[in-house]
């Protein structure tokens, strides 16, 4: 399989009883320049990157991520009419696996999501008490859809479920 795969997992999450088995944590600011196809650029630990992820739904896309000198990220982040991303991502070690768990700030304030990468679509994942529904196939979730319409209008809009 290409390293230009990814197969990751999305659910809601539910509690904070994840936080104590967290081992590590990054602030994260990202933009993206365009949502079909994600072209991202995020700013993490004195690090950019860019990211072109396909835009399809479901557990597997094609993802490609290139670092980038720190300072033309942040440049670009300037540049970027969409709004910015701000969350706090969380790292749980479960078996083989790690979930990463971001807690969003600013516009997106109140959601957190858990994502689970895997070596492949059937691979069966850890249940936990923390975790909701599963959110996978929902593209309202995707970091580019909430850079456009963030949870805090969530509100004011009928056609989510949340």
């Amino acid at each position: 399989m290409s390293n230009n795969i990814e197969i990751e997992r999305k659910f809601l999450v539910t509690s904070d009883r994840w936080m104590a088995k967290t081992y590590s944590k990054k602030t994260i600011i990202q933009g993206y320049m365009s949502v079909q196809p994600a072209v991202r650029v995020r700013l993490q630990d004195n690090k950019a990157l860019i990211t072109i992820k396909s835009s399809e739904p479901g557990m597997t896309r094609s993802e490609f991520e290139y670092e980038i000198p720190y300072e033309d990220g942040v440049e670009m982040t300037k540049k970027i009419e969409m709004g910015l991303i701000e969350k706090t991502r969380y790292y749980v070690h479960d078996a083989d696996l790690t979930w990463e768990i971001d807690v969003f700030h600013g516009d997106n304030e109140g959601l957190v999501v858990a994502e689970i990468e895997l070596p492949s679509e059937d691979t069966e994942i850890p249940q936990h008490s923390w975790l909701g529904k599963e959110v996978t196939d929902a593209s309202e979730y995707y970091n580019a859809h909430l850079s456009v319409l963030p949870y805090r209008l969530w509100k004011d809009y009928l056609i989510f479920k949340y």
